[in-house]
């Protein structure tokens, strides 16, 4: 069991995201079998960064999201032929084993291809010689086109409703208790907040977000907090479906994939509406999707999520 972070969890947040430049790199990783002991390598520019403490000390597949957009980013940014920086607008990745919490993450980047208008990498996320996260992502230099988008739901303000902090803060529960102290991104449900077993509804809900602190203007840094909050809640459609609830001692649940699409640029420093759904559960898997609208109505981003969601015993 690992302590809360003694850091302010906003600063914990940036901290973990600051990531350490080690250079053109050669890592070695085990064999995808992991029983002939035989060892695989990569070679590209290498990223270092430390994971948040996590209760059961297990890394949060959101965090290794955005340190990958930060890293993949950072490898693009001296990519400029006068057109404007490239901006990250999609990435697809697999989860593939489970991190250590308490202990640090290196990200080897490859570099695909630099194109006139485009750029893609392939981010490797390691610990101890095994890939935690394989992802691809693209980046894209400012362009002008065609524009059009889905409108956001209608539904309460954010100011109209209650922090999950607060409610989780009055809960006696070793987990609720260290949600509510380090989380650094505010969450306000616009439904109840599934904590335990519920009559089956509809499979659909919206949550407010919001880093409650200015950030800087750095739209790499904005992107891989969107990034980071897109993992939060994107499985609970899912489990409102079925009126199961994430206190439910029978729930296994893991992420198996993550795609992102980033629309337009926002701010995480300011009110965003995370509307989702899924679509389809079976096979001991489910999938979520999920659009982030800034407070003015603009799509930021499309989400896609497939996930473990077993029930044992």
């Amino acid at each position: 069991m690992t302590d809360a972070p003694l850091l302010d969890p906003i600063d914990d947040l940036l901290d973990v995201l600051d990531l350490t430049y080690e250079g053109p790199t050669t890592i070695e990783v085990a064999s995808p079998t992991e029983a002939t002991g035989d060892l695989g390598t990569y070679v590209g520019e290498v990223y270092t960064g430390r994971s948040q403490p996590q209760l059961y000390g297990r890394v949060f597949g959101g965090q290794v999201l955005a340190q990958c957009v930060m890293a993949a980013g950072r490898s693009v940014a001296a990519v400029d032929d006068g057109d404007g920086p490239r901006h990250i607008h999609s990435l697809h990745g697999y989860f593939l084993r489970p991190g250590d919490a308490s202990k640090s993450i290196q990200f080897v980047v490859e570099g695909m291809r630099d194109g006139r208008s485009f750029s893609a990498r392939r981010v490797h996320a390691t610990q101890e010689g095994r890939i935690l996260l394989s992802m691809i992502t693209s980046f894209q230099e400012p362009a002008e086109g065609l524009d059009h988008q889905i409108p956001m739901p209608d539904v309460p303000r954010p100011e109209e409703l209650r922090s999950d902090r607060e409610i989780l803060a009055r809960i006696d529960h070793p987990y609720a208790q260290h949600t509510a102290r380090s989380r650094a991104v505010d969450l306000r449900h616009v439904e109840r907040l599934l904590l335990g077993p519920a009559d089956p509804g509809p499979s659909e809900q919206s949550v407010w977000m919001r880093v409650e602190r200015p950030l800087p203007d750095d739209h790499l840094l904005h992107a891989a907090i969107l990034a980071y909050a897109s993992d939060y809640t994107l499985l609970e459609p899912i489990l409102r479906r079925h009126g199961i609830g994430w206190g439910d001692p029978r729930l296994r649940p893991a992420s198996l994939d993550h795609s992102m699409w980033f629309h337009r640029p926002g701010r995480v420093d300011d009110w965003f509406l995370y509307s989702l759904s899924s679509p389809s559960a079976e096979s001991g898997r489910g999938l979520g999707m999920g659009h982030m609208f800034g407070s003015d109505g603009t799509l930021l981003a499309t989400v896609g999520q497939e996930g473990m969601v077993r029930l044992k015993g």
